[in-house]
């Protein structure tokens, strides 16, 4: 008997791994792609479950498959070659989405065993079937199985099955199906015939969007060739995770981002499609968009776009709310206005009543007479006085049972004034966050930005960056004046006249000495953290932590600070690290980013990018919990006035408008 043929992927372990570990929700996309590439006009996603545990997950197309010998190339260079010289399927009838294969290994992502059950034809045009299996313990090999005619009345296509999954991964969640419908919204209503059945259902993609729009933006121009690029923006019916999509030409997305803007009330996908998308992901360097100043640039189009869109869309939907409710005779004024004073009384009304009802989803459900007293009333508190902000909230807001016995037991043990307040706490540092974030990254911006001038100041007041449990302590002062602070937290009388030094003799002045009490039982406990920053525009390199070290060594050494049960950490931060020093943090006995390690005394380097997506983490429950996007254009308007004493006037001037000057 025939044994199976062994074939090596031929690609790194960690370029495999890293494949392999993506979200389950992105592999699953990528194998109905694999099958909608071979021109498969149905693709089935089922589940094998029962009373305990999902057990597998199944994904079958009847696609034109491929011959074994087909499987061995495709599997051993990860793709076959005829998708990389062709954008279109084999057969000419649809546009391409991969071309690299990758997404066979993504299903690793999923299951620790992924089997392909494959029936396609051979080159004598007979159709013949085989398997092929790969196991995440051994990444980098796939097993082949001879090849047998097929079993009468077999169509060719192929059956992927992962089983010994990871966790009890939930198919039938509303946001599994909508992020789907996200994925093909464009390619369905591109290929009308095609269907795609997720645990039974049809994926409409159709039927789920209520407005889809086509912009066309400003070509992209790099590297002496020009990209024509185009946003389609596609409204929901139902809730979704706002995204950014970056598309190839025709609309296949290939990665995706945050758009960060405001669209209150829509639930919304935007494709940035353009051929330039389709170039930057065959080098890999489509995931760094941020550093690519050409996407950058189209991605600030888009969202320029989407802000336009919007509020061209609120009109719209303010204009046909009130044309319903005065077909319902709600509507609280009759006739047309007579003076300029009316006109602009009843824009004002038509604005905030519409975003009001919007955000009230049981306003609609009321009679007429209840809706026409709400209307009345609100007219009359925007016309009279804020006296009347009481009724607003009383009659026209009208809020739930359930919700109003949520607010009175808040109101039990805090006050409205500071619910307000902390929703406005976390508001504002989303902005700070969003902000700082342009400043530290974009290409324009960061050449501007003063690390000890400007950086250093505004941070000194926004510890919260390096955790909520920091204080500030000290900021640009000596290490002799870290010592007094450390003896007057210790409550140390003794004091020494020999100054505490480099370990090169210099002075050394800190940047951010930061303390908190460590929570223990014993109160002479503490931790100090000491972060040494750095302008965007340096990589953090021998020198950098060649003046950590000369920082934390004589701190360690140095008896005078052992009057304390004391755990320091020093910190050095910038947007990135010379492969020096990326060697240096990179060790099998210490965490990674962890630059040395003495007793109590831990030394880092950190990146911006950590230190801010670690803010966000903390920040994003309240974040999906308040609905709030932080506008990068408002959030450096903030900024700019927050910390004008800081900030030069030209500092934080658009790139654009310093342009056009």
């Amino acid at each position: 008997m025939p044994e199976d043929q062994i074939v090596n992927l031929d690609m790194q372990d960690d370029y495999a791994s890293k494949l392999g570990a993506g979200r389950p929700v992105q592999a699953v996309t990528e194998l109905i792609w694999n099958g909608l590439d071979a021109e498969a006009t149905l693709v089935k996603v089922t589940s094998d479950i029962d009373e305990l545990k999902l057990n597998s997950i199944t994904i079958q197309d009847n696609g034109h498959g491929m011959s074994h010998a087909e499987a061995i190339t495709f599997f051993r260079n990860l793709g076959g070659s005829w998708k990389k010289k062709d954008n279109t399927s084999k057969n000419g009838l649809r546009h391409l989405h991969g071309k690299e294969g990758r997404g066979r290994l993504r299903a690793l992502a999923i299951g620790r065993v992924v089997e392909w059950s494959v029936t396609g034809r051979n080159s004598n045009g007979d159709l013949e079937s085989f398997s092929v299996t790969i196991i995440r313990d051994d990444i980098r090999t796939a097993r082949i199985s001879p090849s047998s005619p097929a079993e009468k009345g077999r169509r060719a296509g192929v059956q992927v099955r992962i089983s010994e999954l990871d966790k009890d991964w939930n198919l039938e969640a509303l946001s599994v199906h909508q992020e789907i419908a996200e994925s093909f919204a464009l390619y369905l209503t591109e290929y009308p015939s095609i269907s795609i059945l997720f645990n039974g259902k049809n994926v409409d993609a159709a039927a789920a969007i209520s407005n889809r729009r086509i912009y066309e933006l400003a070509n992209i121009e790099a590297d002496g060739q020009i990209y024509a690029a185009a946003l389609d923006i596609v409204e929901w019916k139902q809730q979704t995770e706002r995204m950014l999509y970056l598309c190839d030409e025709s609309g296949l997305p290939l990665h995706r981002v945050l758009p960060m803007i405001h669209a209150p009330g829509f639930e919304f996908s935007a494709y940035l499609k353009t051929a330039y998308n389709s170039r930057l992901n065959e080098q890999g360097r489509l995931e760094l968009s941020d550093f690519d100043s050409s996407l950058s640039k189209a991605i600030e189009d888009s969202k320029d776009t989407l802000r336009s869109h919007f509020k061209q869309r609120q009109a719209e939907d303010a204009r046909s709310l009130v044309e319903r409710w005065k077909m319902e005779a709600v509507y609280p004024y009759s006739g047309d206005p007579n003076t300029p004073v009316q006109t602009a009384e009843r824009q004002v009304f038509d604005i905030v009543a519409s975003n009001v009802v919007t955000a009230l989803p049981d306003f609609e459900t009321q009679d007429i007479k209840n809706r026409r007293f709400q209307l009345r009333m609100l007219r009359q508190a925007i016309e009279k006085s804020p006296e009347e902000v009481q009724l607003i909230m009383t009659e026209v807001l009208g809020l739930s049972k359930n919700k109003q016995e949520e607010l009175a037991r808040l109101l039990k043990k805090t006050t409205l004034s500071a619910i307000i307040t902390a929703a406005k706490m976390v508001a504002q540092r989303l902005e700070f966050l969003t902000a700082l974030e342009a400043m530290l990254f974009d290409a324009d911006l960061k050449k501007t930005f003063k690390e000890r001038s400007q950086l250093h100041k505004i941070l000194a007041e926004n510890t919260w960056i390096f955790g909520e449990q920091f204080a500030l302590t000290v900021s640009d002062q000596s290490l002799s004046v870290v010592l007094e602070k450390h003896r007057e937290l210790g409550k140390i009388k003794t004091k020494s006249d020999k100054k505490v030094t480099r370990l090169d003799g210099r002075k050394g002045i800190i940047d951010l000495f930061l303390t908190r009490r460590v929570p223990t039982s014993h109160p002479d406990e503490h931790e100090y953290l000491i972060v040494e920053l750095k302008a965007p525009s340096v990589k953090i390199g021998p020198e950098e932590t060649a003046q950590l070290r000369s920082y934390a060594y004589p701190i360690q050494d140095d008896e005078r600070f052992r009057g304390l049960k004391v755990r320091w950490e020093f910190w050095v931060v910038s947007n990135d690290m010379t492969p020096y020093a990326k060697a240096e943090v990179t060790s099998s006995d210490r965490p990674y980013g962890m630059l040395d390690r003495k007793e109590n005394c831990h030394i880092w380097i950190k990146t911006w990018s950590e230190v801010l997506n670690n803010c966000r983490a903390r920040l994003q429950l309240f974040e999906k919990e308040l609905n709030y996007n932080a506008d990068k254009d408002e959030s450096l308007d903030l900024l700019r006035s927050t910390y004008a004493r800081f900030l030069s006037p030209d500092s934080l001037a658009d790139p654009a408008v310093k342009v056009q000057t």
